[in-house]
C-alpha cells in the first residue's frame, strides 16, 4: 500500500493517499451505490460481517482483496461494525462522473471523508439506542487537578464536572461512556480503573488536551459563551472538553454539532455509587447482563424516548439537593390528585418525536424531511400540552409550561411548508406542501401533469388560428410540434399566422410547426423535475437554517417533554404499584415501614401472584446505625438488603418508594459488598475480590453512606474470616459512623450488640416442621440461633447420605464447644465417612402408615368410640408388613 503511484491505477492511487490519513480506521470508499473496502480492510470487513471476500485488480504483482456493501443498507452494516469495535472512515463522492469526464477520459471522481463513525460518535437512529444515551467522555489531568467531560453528539447534551481518581471509577460507572478518549501518560496511569468498567478508550495526542486553546475553541462553538465566560472553568475542566471539541472536529471534519453549553457538575450535589453497587443493586442491567429483571426495567413506565433517557440518567446519578428532590416529588403528587390529567397528558405524550436527535442530525447536515417534521410534530405538541395546564402550578411544572409555550412562528412555518408524510431523503424530493412556494407548484404542474398542460396550450392554439384539426404532438425526433392539416397549410404559413408559428416539416398529409412559447414549455417539461427537485433542496436548507436557529428554544421543549413523560410515568408507577411519598430530610434517619424489593415483588407476580413480604428497617437516629442481620441462606438476607438501599436510591432520584412509609436522611454514597465473584484476567480469586471491595468502603465511607455488606469473610478459614468480619463492623461503626446492614453467618458477632453503641441485631424468621426448614422472609429484631445450613443443603438437593453424616458431625461439633471440648479431639473420634454405612435405614411400611394415619388425626375432634376404632386400626396397621 505504499508503492509508487504510477505502479497503480489512478483510483487505486486516490484510495491509497486516502486511506494513508486514517490508517485506524476501515476506510467505505464510494464507488456507485456501494462502499467499496480493498487490502487489509477489506479482510478484516468480511471477516466481521460476514460478506463475500473478492478480489479487484492487482497490485504489486497480487490480486487486490475487496469487498463491498450496498450503499443505501450502510447503516446496519456500521451497526455491527461499530459494535465489534472498528472504526469507519466514510468517503464520499464530491462530485458525479458526468463531470469527472470533463477533465479527461480517465479523470477519477473527487472524492473525501466526510467523517469518522466511532462508538462515540453515532448520530443516526438505526445506529442508537433510542431509549439510552451515547455519551463521548475524556479524562484530563493538569498538574493536581483533573476533570471528567462528556457530551452526546446525538442530543447536544454537554456536562463536565472535577474528578479525582478516586471518583473516576464510580463517575464512569454512571455515565457509562460509548468511548472515552485518554492521552498517555494519563491512559497508561488510570488502565486498570478504566479496565473494571469496561470503557472502549481511544487513545489521542496530548495536544488535544491543550487547555490554553480550549477556551478559544469552546467560544467558537457555543458562539453565546460571553454569557458563560471560560474562567467558571477550571484548567482540567477545559482540557477535557477541549478533547472532546477537538475529537470532534477531527471526525467530523469541521461540521461540528451544536452543543448545549456545558453543565458543571459539583460532585458533592450528585451521590456517590461504585461500580460494584450498581452490579449488586442491578440498576440498569441484571447480574446476567441483560436489561431484563433490572430496576430501570421495572421503573421505566416512561413513552418517549427523552423521557426514557431522563430516567436512566436521575436512577444512574441520585442527588442530594432536598429543594430539589422535593420539587420532583411534589410533581408526582399533583398529577396523582387529578387522575384524568395525568392520562390525558401520557396520551399526547405517546406521540412525541424524539426533537433532540431530529435538531442534532439536521445541524449535522445529515437529517431529512423527516427531522424537519419531527420538530414539527414536536412543537406541535408542545402547543397542545401547554393548554392543558390552566391552574396556578407547582415550581417544576410551571417551569415546564413555560419551555413548552414556545413563540409560534416556526411551528407555522413548519406547518405550512411541510406535508403531514414525507420521504425519508431530500433526494427523493415531494416534500414541500403544495401552496407553500408558487413556482415550485408550476414545475411539479409540469412534471405530473404534462398532458393536461399541453392540452390546453393546444386548446388555445385552435381557437387563436381558428383550426380545429390543429394537433399538438411528441415524437423522439422533433420533440413536441404543431400539426395541422394539409389543407390549412397556406393559412398557417401566411401572415400573421406565420410569425408565430414557425415552419418545421411538410408531409404528405400534413404541416408541423412550432412556436417559441411550445419550445420553451418542452424545456421546462423536461427539465421540471430535477429543477423541482433543486427547488424543494433549497427550500429544505431554509427551513433547515430556521430550526438550527431556534435551537434553544427546541432544546427547551423537549426537555420539558421528558420532565412531563417522567413526572407521569413515576406518577403512574406510583398508583399502580402503591408506592409512597418518602419523606427527605438532612438527618440520618432511614426509617422504612413496609419496604419491598421492587424487582422481587414484580418476578413473584409474574410466576403466580405470590405476595411478597414487606419488611421494616429502621436505622439512624431513631435506633441503632447498624444492623447485625442473621439467618439462614435463602431466608431473604440479601433481598432486605438490597432492597433498602434501593429504596433510599429511588426517594433521592425523585420517585416515590415501594413502602408503607419511608423517612430517608440524605444518602452521600451507597456501598455494597454483596455476592461472590472472582477476577481470573487479573489473578484475583474471589476472597480478593471481596476484599477489595471491602478495603474501597473502609477508605472511603463517610458518616452519611449507606453500606450494605453480606458474609464479609466467607472466604477463607472461619477464624480468618471472623477476623476480618469482627474488624469490619467495629471499623464502620467507630470511624466511618455510616449506615449499614450488615449480614453474616458468624453468629460470635452478635455479641456485639451488647457491647457497642449503635450496633443492633436482626434475623430473618425461619420455622422448623418435620425436620424441615420453612422461610418466613420476617426480617424481625434478635439473633439466629443456628445457620440452617445443613436443612438448606437438603433443599438444594445434596444426597440423604451426605445430609446425614453432616448433621452427625455438626451435632458432635456443637456438642463439642457447649461442653468445652476440643475440635481437634472431636474429628479424631468421628468414624471416617463412609457410603455404605451412612445410606439411610429402610422405614418398615407398617411404621410409615402408623405415621401418615396419625397426622391425619386432629385429637381433640375425636370421641371415645372412634379414639378406641382408631387404636384398633393401628394396631392392625402394626402387625401388617406389606
Amino acid at each position: 500500500m505504499t508503492a509508487p503511484k504510477s505502479a497503480v491505477t489512478p483510483m487505486m492511487a486516490q484510495y491509497l493517499d486516502i486511506k494513508r490519513d486514517h490508517p485506524d480506521a476501515l476506510l467505505f470508499y464510494r464507488m456507485g451505490d456501494f462502499y467499496e473496502l480493498f487490502f487489509e480492510d477489506a479482510q478484516a470487513a468480511a471477516a466481521a460481517l460476514d460478506i463475500a471476500l473478492t478480489k479487484r485488480g492487482k497490485h504489486l504483482g497480487e490480486d487486490i482483496p475487496m469487498c463491498g456493501v450496498p450503499f443505501h443498507a450502510a447503516d446496519g452494516y456500521l451497526q455491527t461494525l461499530i459494535r465489534k469495535g472498528f472504526r469507519v472512515a466514510v468517503c464520499e463522492q464530491q462530485e458525479n462522473p458526468a463531470e469527472a469526464r470533463k477533465r479527461g477520459s480517465k479523470a477519477v471522481v473527487k472524492r473525501a471523508v466526510e467523517r469518522v463513525v466511532t462508538p462515540g460518535t453515532l448520530t443516526e437512529d438505526s445506529l442508537l439506542q433510542a431509549r439510552h444515551s451515547n455519551f463521548l467522555a475524556a479524562f484530563a489531568r493538569v498538574r493536581d487537578d483533573a476533570a471528567l467531560a462528556w457530551l452526546d453528539i446525538s442530543t447536544g447534551d454537554f456536562s463536565v464536572t472535577p474528578c479525582t481518581p478516586l471518583r473516576l471509577g464510580p463517575d464512569l460507572a454512571r455515565i457509562r461512556p460509548a468511548e472515552l478518549l485518554l492521552a498517555d501518560p494519563v491512559a497508561s496511569e488510570i488502565a486498570a480503573i478504566v479496565s473494571d468498567i469496561g470503557v472502549p478508550v481511544t487513545e489521542v495526542l496530548l495536544a488535544s488536551f491543550d487547555s490554553s486553546q480550549a477556551g478559544k475553541r469552546l467560544a467558537s462553538v457555543l458562539g453565546e459563551i460571553k454569557d458563560h465566560p471560560t474562567d467558571t472553568f477550571g484548567r482540567a475542566e477545559l482540557s477535557a472538553m477541549g478533547a472532546l471539541l477537538d475529537y470532534l472536529d477531527q471526525t467530523q471534519k469541521g461540521q461540528m454539532p451544536l452543543l448545549r453549553v456545558p453543565r458543571r457538575i459539583d460532585p458533592v450535589t450528585t451521590v456517590q455509587i461504585d461500580p460494584a453497587t450498581r452490579r449488586n443493586l442491578e440498576l440498569t442491567h441484571a447480574l446476567s447482563g441483560g436489561r431484563a429483571g433490572s430496576l430501570l426495567s421495572v421503573v421505566d413506565r416512561t413513552v418517549t424516548p427523552a423521557g426514557a433517557r431522563l430516567l436512566e440518567h436521575r436512577l444512574t446519578g441520585p442527588i442530594r439537593d432536598l429543594e430539589e428532590i422535593r420539587r420532583r416529588h411534589d410533581a408526582i403528587d399533583f398529577f396523582l390528585a387529578d387522575p384524568a390529567l395525568t392520562e390525558t397528558v401520557r396520551a399526547a405524550l405517546r406521540r412525541s418525536p424524539d426533537m433532540d436527535r431530529a435538531l442534532q442530525r439536521l445541524s449535522l447536515g445529515r437529517g431529512g424531511p423527516r427531522d424537519l417534521v419531527a420538530i414539527r410534530n414536536g412543537l406541535r405538541l408542545a402547543s397542545d400540552l401547554s393548554g392543558l395546564f390552566q391552574a396556578e402550578l407547582l415550581d417544576l411544572l410551571s417551569q415546564v409550561r413555560t419551555d413548552l409555550t414556545v413563540e409560534t412562528s416556526l411551528k407555522e412555518l413548519l406547518d405550512t411548508s411541510l406535508k403531514e408524510e414525507t420521504p425519508l431523503l431530500v433526494r427523493d424530493g415531494d416534500f414541500v406542501a403544495p401552496g407553500y412556494h408558487a413556482p415550485l407548484d408550476e414545475l411539479r404542474q409540469l412534471r405530473d401533469q404534462s398532458r393536461s398542460v399541453v392540452a390546453g396550450m393546444q386548446g388555445t392554439y385552435q381557437t387563436d388560428t381558428g383550426v380545429g384539426a390543429l394537433k399538438v404532438k411528441h415524437n423522439n425526433v422533433l420533440g413536441y410540434f404543431i400539426e395541422t392539416p394539409a389543407t390549412h397549410a397556406e393559412r398557417m404559413l401566411s401572415a400573421p399566422l406565420s410569425e408565430t408559428f414557425i415552419h418545421r416539416q411538410t408531409t404528405a398529409n400534413a404541416v408541423r410547426f412550432t412556436t417559441l412559447e411550445l419550445s420553451e414549455l418542452e424545456t421546462r417539461i423536461l427539465n421540471a423535475g430535477g429543477e423541482a427537485l433543486e427547488q424543494e433542496r433549497v427550500i429544505f436548507e431554509h427551513l433547515r437554517q430556521k430550526v438550527i436557529g431556534r435551537a434553544a428554544d427546541i432544546w427547551a421543549c423537549a426537555r420539558a417533554i421528558a420532565e412531563l413523560d417522567l413526572a407521569t410515568a413515576l406518577t403512574d408507577l406510583a398508583a399502580t404499584e402503591g408506592w409512597v411519598r418518602p419523606k427527605i430530610d438532612d438527618s440520618r434517619t432511614l426509617d422504612v415501614i413496609g419496604g419491598r424489593h421492587p424487582v422481587v415483588e414484580r418476578s413473584l407476580k409474574q410466576q403466580g401472584g405470590t405476595r411478597f413480604v414487606a419488611n421494616d428497617c429502621r436505622l439512624g437516629d431513631q435506633g441503632g446505625s447498624i444492623w447485625l442481620l442473621t439467618g439462614p441462606n435463602m431466608a431473604g438476607k440479601s433481598t432486605f438488603l438490597r432492597q433498602n438501599a434501593i429504596i433510599a436510591l429511588l426517594a433521592q432520584m425523585g420517585a416515590f418508594v415501594p413502602a408503607r412509609s419511608a423517612h430517608i436522611g440524605l444518602v452521600s454514597q451507597f456501598f455494597s459488598r454483596v455476592g461472590a465473584a472472582d477476577d481470573l484476567a487479573r489473578g484475583r480469586s474471589t476472597f480478593m475480590v471481596e476484599m477489595v471491595e471491602t478495603a474501597a468502603i473502609l477508605n472511603q465511607a463517610d458518616d452519611r453512606a449507606l453500606v450494605i455488606l453480606d458474609e464479609i469473610g466467607r472466604g477463607t478459614a472461619t477464624y480468618d474470616g471472623l477476623s476480618i468480619a469482627w474488624a469490619t463492623l467495629e471499623h464502620l461503626n467507630a470511624v466511618n459512623r455510616c449506615r449499614a446492614l450488615f449480614a453474616t453467618h458468624y453468629h460470635e458477632l452478635t455479641q456485639h450488640a451488647a457491647r457497642l453503641d449503635g450496633v443492633e441485631n436482626a434475623t430473618v424468621a425461619v420455622k422448623d416442621w418435620k425436620d424441615e426448614v420453612i422461610f418466613l422472609h420476617e426480617v424481625r429484631k434478635g439473633a439466629a440461633d443456628r445457620s440452617y445450613g445443613v436443612q438448606v443443603a437438603k433443599l438444594a438437593g445434596l444426597p440423604q447420605s451426605v445430609v446425614d453424616r453432616a448433621r452427625d458431625v455438626l451435632d458432635s461439633l456443637e456438642q463439642a464447644e457447649r461442653e468445652g471440648g476440643k475440635i481437634k479431639a472431636v474429628i479424631d473420634d468421628l468414624p471416617l465417612f463412609s457410603a455404605a454405612a451412612q445410606e439411610p435405614k429402610p422405614t418398615k411400611v407398617a411404621e410409615t402408615r402408623i405415621l401418615d394415619r396419625l397426622a391425619d388425626v386432629n385429637p381433640d375432634a375425636v370421641t371415645a368410640r372412634q379414639a378406641l376404632d382408631l387404636l384398633y386400626e393401628l394396631k392392625k396397621l402394626a402387625g401388617s408388613d406389606d
